[in-house]
């Protein structure tokens, strides 16, 4: 698809000597960044949902089975023999 934007004259010069450098056409040049910079912004939203859900308090219920299951664990563990 075509469209037209507006690019600042010094950032267009660059993106054009960097397309040049790299044997690429303008157009790829811009595909590649913006594909890059949108997966940059989606791996953003994934980490600030992650820290969101990890940065919530433990309920206690989850601790306690927890602190139990070590316990059942460690038991297990020392019943055995090497």
């Amino acid at each position: 698809m075509k469209t037209a934007i507006s690019i600042p004259d010094d950032l267009l010069k660059e993106a054009e000597e960097i397309a040049k450098e790299q044997n690429f056409s303008r157009s790829a040049l811009f595909t590649i960044a913006l594909r890059e910079y949108l997966e940059r912004i989606k791996s953003q939203r994934i980490l600030y949902a992650l820290n969101k859900a990890y940065s919530e308090l433990e309920p206690q219920e989850e601790i306690a089975l927890r602190q139990r299951g070590k316990k059942h664990y460690a038991t297990k563990i020392l019943k055995e023999r090497y």
